[in-house]
C-alpha cells in the first residue's frame, strides 16, 4: 500500500524542519516561520524557496491541527505539492556542491604563451575565458572580450600588426581584470548562483567562478563555473 500524500508531505516537512534547526544551531523549539527567517540569511536554497516553505508551514498546520482521527485529514495535498516539497527537502538537506558538479580538468596557459595557443583552446573547446599564470601564480582570465579589445587596439586605418602577442600583452587590454571569484569545492550550487546575482546588483559582471579546495588563489584549479553553466541546472 502506497503512502498517502499527507503522510509523504509531513515526512518531508519534518525533515526540512529538522535540517533548518541544525543550520541555525537551534536546539530548542522555534516556530517554522522563525526557522525560515534565520536560515535564509545565509542559505540561498531557503531564500529561493521561502514563499513555498511559508505556504507549506500553513498547510502542515491545517493537516495536523484539524485531524479528527488517525485516518482523517482535512485535505490530501496534490501530487505536485508533495513532489515539490520533497524536491525542496532534498535541496535543503543535500545541496549539490560545485566540486561534484563542475569539477573537471582545467586548461590553463602561461602569460608568456602566444595568443594563438589561447585561440586554439577557445576554438576547440568553446571556452569564453582561460586562466593564465605567471611565475607559478594566478594572473587572471584571458577573455574573448579582452582579445577583441587587443585587436581593436592594434588596428590602424590601413593594417593590423602581424606580430603574434603573448597572453601577457593581451591581458593588458582586459577591461575588467577582477571578473572572477575563487570559491571552495564544497560551496553549494545555489550559493554559486548568488555570486553572479550579487555582481549584477553591484552593476558588474562575473565571467567565472574558479573552484579550488578551499578558495585559495594559490591552490590548484579543479573547476570553472560560468553563468551559462548554471543555466543548465534544473
Amino acid at each position: 500500500m502506497s503512502a498517502k500524500n499527507s503522510d509523504r508531505f509531513i515526512i518531508a516537512y519534518n525533515r526540512i524542519e529538522k535540517t533548518l534547526s541544525k543550520k541555525v544551531d537551534e536546539s530548542g523549539f522555534l516556530p517554522f516561520y522563525r526557522l525560515i527567517e534565520k536560515a535564509k540569511i545565509k542559505n540561498s536554497v531557503v531564500r529561493n524557496y521561502e514563499e513555498d516553505l511559508r505556504e507549506y508551514g500553513d498547510l502542515r498546520n491545517a493537516i495536523i491541527h484539524h485531524r479528527t482521527g488517525v485516518d482523517y485529514v482535512i485535505a490530501e495535498p496534490h501530487d505536485d505539492v508533495v513532489e515539490r516539497i520533497e524536491l525542496i527537502e532534498r535541496k535543503v538537506s543535500n545541496p549539490l556542491n560545485v566540486g561534484a558538479l563542475f569539477g573537471c580538468k582545467v586548461h590553463t596557459l602561461q602569460a608568456s604563451d602566444p595568443l594563438t595557443s589561447a585561440l586554439a583552446l577557445m576554438r576547440d573547446n568553446k571556452f569564453g575565458q582561460l586562466p593564465i599564470y605567471e611565475s607559478g601564480k594566478f594572473k587572471g582570465l584571458i577573455t574573448a572580450a579582452g582579445i577583441t579589445y587587443w585587436l581593436a587596439g592594434q588596428s590602424t586605418e590601413d593594417s593590423i600588426s602581424r606580430e603574434i602577442p603573448t597572453l601577457s600583452d593581451v591581458y593588458n587590454y582586459e577591461k575588467r581584470k577582477e571578473s572572477f571569484e575563487f570559491v571552495k569545492r564544497d560551496l553549494s550550487v545555489y550559493e554559486a548562483e548568488e555570486y553572479f546575482k550579487r555582481a549584477i546588483s553591484r552593476g558588474t559582471r562575473l565571467e567565472a567562478l574558479l573552484i579550488t579546495e578551499s578558495a585559495g588563489h594559490d591552490e590548484e584549479l579543479i573547476g570553472i563555473i560560468t553563468p551559462y553553466d548554471l543555466l543548465q541546472i534544473d
